[in-house]
């Protein structure tokens, strides 16, 4: 009995144990998702705040302005176009400057009307560049148009920092994606080997190799299933404690089908992997036998 009681003890250590490897490792794979996924959306997001301000002439009509306003919004990598009146932008000028600089003008409003435009972002600056270069090109086809300006340096830089910490993110999850099936193929091979005695027994009674492989792979399903939803409950409790302490809004409902496909790729992750690993390790120690 007391043997009995003891190889129980250490069956449930040695599930225990590799569940909670695979639980870790696919917590950090998890969190480093989460802030792939952020990096990108920020850079979106930020390269959709640059505005692109485009002179109209002096006697461009309001009705000119909308007219042209909507030919805008019609190209593919136009995102928003906001008009901007004479008269607007001489009081966002005054507020900004803190008094009416008109009645230093006799009342004469030296501004013109003005588009502000933001392009769709893209994830290679080179096409970011292209898409400028050709949106100043065809608005400046535009009688009623006298120029368009922008801080094209700031926006060359910004596109080349964005794109490169994008890519390192990218090489990094992958780097870690391999550690992780390293590490959880080794966990999962250890477990196996514990049981090598019950393969072998099998074998040696004439068991099928489907026979023998069908327990262990629906015990792998379950590890890597028990596993990743545990990661998920200790990251997610990890992003709300940290958003709520530094007042974020990780948790806008723009971001829930992104995270809806991180929690999907982090479920198939560890699946697959424990599914795998313990395909290959069953088969192996079958082979041992037969050899």
């Amino acid at each position: 009995m007391k043997n009995k009681r003891h190889g129980k003890i250490r069956l449930w250590a040695g599930r225990t144990s590799t569940i909670v490897s695979i639980m870790l490792v696919l917590f950090v794979f998890g969190l480093l998702l989460f802030v792939e996924y952020h990096s990108y959306k920020a850079t979106h997001e930020m390269q959709e705040r640059i505005a692109y301000q485009v002179d109209l002439n002096p006697e461009t009509t309001e009705e000119e302005a909308m007219s042209l306003r909507d030919e805008l919004l019609a190209m593919e990598y136009v995102k928003g176009v906001d008009y901007i009146s004479a008269d607007e932008a001489a009081r966002l000028f005054s507020a900004e400057i803190g008094e009416d600089f008109l009645t230093l003008l006799d009342s004469v409003n030296p501004l013109y009307p003005t588009l502000m435009v933001t392009l769709r972002a893209t994830s290679k600056p080179a096409l970011m560049k292209e898409q400028r270069v050709l949106f100043e090109k065809e608005v400046k086809d535009y009688a009623c148009v006298d120029g368009v300006t922008y801080h094209e340096t700031m926006l060359n830089d910004l596109n080349e920092i964005f794109y490169k910490l994008s890519w390192f993110l990218i090489i990094f999850v992958i780097l870690l994606l391999f550690v992780s099936i390293a590490l959880i193929s080794t966990t999962i091979r250890i477990a196996i080997f514990s049981n090598r005695n019950t393969i072998r027994t099998m074998s040696m009674v004439g068991a099928r190799m489907g026979f023998i492989t069908r327990p262990f792979l629906w015990r792998s399903i379950v590890y890597g299933f028990v596993g990743a939803t545990l990661s998920q409950l200790l990251m997610w409790a990890a992003i709300y404690i940290f958003n709520k302490q530094f007042h974020l809004a990780l948790f806008h409902p723009r971001y829930f089908t992104g995270y809806i496909a991180l929690v999907i790729a982090v479920y198939v992750v560890g699946i697959a992997i424990s599914f795998i690993s313990t395909y290959f390790s069953v088969h192996r120690h079958i082979r041992r036998k037969e050899d």
